[in-house]
This record gives structure tokens, C-alpha cells and sequence, in this order.
């Protein structure tokens, strides 16, 4: 699975650089804009990890709000316009989650991880790490797909069995098949509150921009979840 997720994105990424900003709309005025919303506006003299960075977009975001920025990413290819994008304002390195990170205890205020942990089957490893590296009273929030949508679009039999799928992605200039594992509510709250306090479940809607883009999109997304997001926090103690 993991040589099968690098590959499709050295493939993605200069689809990513160039046309993923704002040429998807459940990016640009859905995911990213309920993500941010949930972080501080200044983030001066905090470390953040990106975990997951693809392209670097919220490296950047990120940095823009004054934050000391690491991304890592498990494809080679993402790590190299991820350098291009952001120049010397933040640092990258190739690396899987499923394997223990390259930081020192406590290192990490913040850590956001986009769109990413639905790849891996097991969420213990990087969970670990995640709370490792992290500083007590520190925050994680990810986003993944919502298991409702992922249940209802690929018509799966058995809402509770974690089950890998696979979907065509149409993008500029490059058709992948991608694979990613569904799994249940529960499991996603209960695998986040092994590790770390629960401070917010999210279920977002879209910006009215999203409108303009595909109004079609807009009300879909507007009555139903596609993407989950989870906040939440190592204990101080």
C-alpha cells in the first residue's frame, strides 16, 4: 500500500503545483477553509507539522500565519515542488508515516495532517508518533474522508468492516486510480481518543464561493458530509 500511494502521487504532483488550488473546488472552498478555521490566525513562534504536505499548500497557508513550518510527505516528487513552492520559509523531508519520526519529543505545537491518514490501514504507528512529538496541551487536526459518503458511494455491504477501495481521479494532464481504506465513525473517534483528549468533531459545509464554482457541488455538500475532520489534543499531564 505504501509503494502503491508513492507512486500515485510522484505521478500527482505537478498536478498538484500547478492546478490544485483552485482548480478543485472541494479543496479551495470546502476542505482547506474549515481546516484553517480551526487553527489560530497567528501562529508566530509555534511549530507546526505537516504531515502529509503533498504540494505544500498548507505549508504555505501556514507559514503566511507566522508559523516555523515541517512537512513531510511519503512522495519524493511532492517533497520537490513542496521546495519549490515554499523556497527556504519551511522545511521538507520525504518520509513515511507508518515508520517512527525523524523529531525529538515534544517538538511540535501543532500538527495538521490534510486528506492523509485514510491511506494507511493501521493508525497506531502514526498516532505514536503524533503524540510523541508532540508538546503537552498540544493540537492534532486532520481531515479524512467522511465514512458515510465513502459507505454510500462505493455501496459497501458492511458499514463496520475497514475495506481498502479504489477510485479513477481525472486531473489535468494525469488519470490515476488511487486507493484508500474506509473505516467506521467510531473507529476514527475511538482511534483518536486512545491517543489524545477529543476537542472537536467537524462536519464542514462549504463557503458560498463554492456556489460560483459548481452550485451543483455546493448543495450537495451543503446536506451532505463528504470529508471529517478531528481536533483534538495531547493531555498536559
Amino acid at each position: 500500500m505504501t509503494s502503491n500511494i508513492r507512486d500515485t502521487y510522484n505521478l500527482l504532483a505537478n498536478t498538484y503545483m500547478n492546478d490544485v488550488d483552485e482548480g478543485s473546488p472541494y479543496n479551495a472552498y470546502y476542505e482547506r477553509p474549515a481546516m484553517l478555521a480551526h487553527l489560530p490566525e497567528q501562529l508566530k513562534g509555534k511549530k507546526v507539522l505537516d504531515a502529509g504536505c503533498a504540494a505544500g499548500w498548507y505549508s504555505a497557508e501556514l507559514n503566511k500565519r507566522g508559523a516555523d513550518v515541517t512537512g513531510i510527505d511519503i512522495s519524493p516528487e511532492m517533497i520537490k515542488v513542496s521546495k519549490i513552492r515554499l523556497q527556504n520559509k519551511a522545511s521538507f523531508l520525504c518520509h513515511n508515516l507508518e515508520e517512527s519520526l525523524p523529531f525529538e519529543d515534544d517538538s511540535f505545537d501543532y500538527i495538521v495532517s490534510s486528506l492523509t491518514l485514510h491511506y494507511l490501514r493501521n493508525w497506531t504507528q502514526p498516532f505514536s508518533e503524533f503524540k510523541r512529538v508532540l508538546k503537552p496541551g498540544g493540537t492534532l487536526l486532520f481531515s479524512v474522508h467522511h465514512p458515510f459518503m465513502d459507505y454510500t458511494k462505493f455501496e459497501c455491504q458492511n458499514y463496520f468492516e475497514t475495506l481498502l477501495l479504489t477510485e479513477t481521479w481525472k486531473k489535468p494532464n494525469v488519470t490515476v486510480d488511487v486507493s484508500f481504506y474506509r473505516r467506521s465513525l467510531q473507529d476514527i473517534v475511538n482511534e483518536t481518543t486512545q491517543w489524545f483528549q477529543l476537542d472537536k468533531l467537524i462536519e464542514p459545509r462549504p463557503i458560498d464561493k463554492m456556489k460560483t464554482a459548481s452550485e451543483s457541488a455546493y448543495e450537495y455538500l451543503m446536506t451532505t458530509p463528504h470529508f471529517l475532520m478531528i481536533k483534538a489534543r495531547k493531555a498536559k499531564s
